[in-house]
């Protein structure tokens, strides 16, 4: 596992696990899981409780923490997403040895718990559909009424019990359910469901079984047999804890206690699992690891990095109130961690040709480059330059307003490690737009600076025409253009979310490059998978350099 990036202060769960240990419950033990559903891909969200759990085990000694699939819905579920899952939890840099379990495997032992609650008189067999259910059950502000059902038996209920495992009756006709209290204030605890019949097969046991354990059951058992001693949910789970603590209680077996933490959510951003289907299937987006999608495979392929997650959820840190993170502390986190690490590349993405005049015809030169600033020992590298580069569009205007310190007709800049130049001449097409400049340089200025000490106020990056590549860039936004979606979240998509260029020129370096950053434009990191697709570089941008977050901090 990794050491924590940020020493990590202490929380209310923290301080509870601490005193614990003091007081040497459960032996001085310390052992947390991550229960993850295998029906879709995991997302930043899922990310604070990965960090939750598995560093929490870390920080005490002797400490574990298990991965365990909640596959108890085999209509949803599928092995591609158990796949999916290993692969994000362990790209986010934690480690689960050998106790990888699944809801699963305890199918049997769940069953026979069910078998004993029955005979204790504390479930029963119950014939209401789905409809019917909802309608006894009562409302927040009216109590549920007893099932006609709820009388039956120990005996009959053994039997319908079995009958169902067996296949005998169709899918919601019966179900099982727990006798508790259906005035009960907590809507939770109204007689809830334990099992219903669904007879699809399932991605592990096939069509073994026909009847599943509800998730609240299979949760809590789930906990006991793995030992867990801290179980550790999001905050909508505190209204169960109840039945949580009832289930365990009444079978009289192992009682791990559960504690409840906020869950995450961010701004222009949803969080949902339906809404992040919403998104895949209605095509909003390329698929689950579209760069613009807040889960773990679209934040890797848009160049953020384990480090900079696992920071992020620990500045965020644990409460016990809902409340939303402005997404620019999570973009101030992968900067500040790219701006250690990433080396800096020169790439011009609208490129405008330049012809330096007095430069000698097919002369080159290598213009050693510094990596990272940051980071002396990355070293430097050798950039090709030569008589024709390019430099952005946007880098000059004929007509340049007061404070545009560019480059213009007449004005002098630097070119990033090589020369100062002069523009003297622009030239256009019959359209009357720029389509070359003419300048000169002075060869006394290599490196940057002027030996008669004479200042310029503008640098620019550039590349070689007769020595960069073509690429690929694609700029990304915001995925939504309101900072709270909500539920008509379609309807805020961000129409410039992303912008697609195609004629870019990278440095040569840039071709063996992953993530980096495009000197004066951002943080970028290689498209793998579509570089190999189209068979040449494609490049995401990860962030912009300007940090909108550590802006607003400073003036607090």
């Amino acid at each position: 596992m990794p050491a924590n990036d940020n020493p990590t202060s202490s929380d209310f769960i923290r301080e509870i696990v601490s005193e614990d240990v003091k007081a040497n419950k459960n032996d001085g033990r310390v052992h947390t899981r991550f229960p993850p559903e295998p029906n879709g891909h995991l997302h930043i969200g899922h990310a604070k409780s990965i960090c939750v759990n598995f560093e929490i085990a870390n920080e005490n000694k002797g400490g574990l923490c298990n991965l365990r699939f909640d596959d108890t819905n085999p209509v949803k579920e599928e092995a591609e997403y158990v796949d999916a899952i290993k692969e994000d939890v362990s790209w986010l840099g934690f480690d689960w040895e050998d106790r990888e379990y699944f809801a699963s495997d305890y199918f049997k032992q769940m069953y026979n718990y069910a078998i004993r609650l029955v005979k204790d008189g504390k479930a029963y067999v119950c014939d209401l559909g789905p409809d019917e259910l909802r309608e006894y059950r009562g409302t927040l502000t009216e109590p549920g009424r007893d099932s006609p059902y709820r009388a039956r038996l120990v005996d009959e209920n053994l039997d319908l019990f079995e009958r169902m495992r067996t296949g005998e009756f169709e899918d919601g006709t019966r179900t099982l359910r727990a006798k508790i209290d259906m005035s009960s204030g907590n809507i939770n605890m109204r007689d809830p469901v334990i099992y219903r019949i669904q007879k699809s097969v399932h991605h592990r046991t096939g069509d073994t079984w026909c009847i599943y354990p509800m998730y609240d059951f299979a949760h809590c058992v789930s906990d006991s047999i793995e030992k867990i001693t801290h179980s550790l949910c999001t905050l909508e789970f505190e209204d169960h804890r109840p039945l949580y603590d009832w289930f365990l209680d009444e079978l009289n077996i192992y009682h791990p206690q559960q504690i409840e933490f906020a869950r995450l959510n961010i701004t222009h951003t949803v969080l949902s699992k339906r809404k992040l289907n919403i998104l895949v299937n209605e095509g909003h987006v390329s698929g689950w690891d579209d760069p613009r999608m807040p889960t773990l495979s679209g934040l890797s392929r848009r160049g953020y990095t384990p480090e900079a997650i696992r920071n992020f959820c620990g500045r965020i840190g644990l409460a016990k109130r809902n409340s939303t993170v402005d997404i620019a502390l999570l973009e101030h986190c992968i900067r500040e961690d790219l701006n250690r690490q990433a080396p800096r590349y020169m790439a011009v993405l609208d490129p405008l040709k330049v012809i330096i005049d007095n430069y000698p015809e097919g002369e080159t030169e290598e213009i050693d480059a510094v990596n990272n600033p940051e980071d002396e020992s990355m070293g430097k590298r050798k950039v090709p330059f030569s008589r024709e580069i390019y430099i952005e569009r946007d880098d000059f205007m004929e007509d340049p307003p007061k404070k545009f310190f560019r480059l213009a007709p007449g004005r002098e800049v630097r070119l990033r490690y090589a020369y100062f130049i002069t523009c003297t001449d622009v030239v256009k097409n019959d359209k009357g737009d720029i389509v070359e400049l003419h300048c000169t340089y002075d060869p006394k200025t290599k490196g940057g600076d002027s030996p008669d000490g004479r200042k310029v106020k503008a640098t620019l990056h550039w590349v070689s025409v007769k020595h960069s590549h073509n690429a690929e860039v694609r700029l990304y936004d915001h995925l939504f253009s309101v900072p709270e979606p909500g539920e008509n979240f379609v309807e805020h998509i961000n129409k410039e979310s992303v912008k697609t260029l195609t004629s870019c020129r990278i440095e040569p370096a840039l071709l063996k490059a992953s993530m980096c950053q495009f000197e004066r434009l951002g943080y970028f990191c290689l498209d793998l998978k579509d570089t190999f697709i189209k068979r040449k570089p494609v490049f995401n941008r990860t962030v912009a350099l300007r940090d909108t977050w550590a802006k607003a901090q400073k003036k607090k």
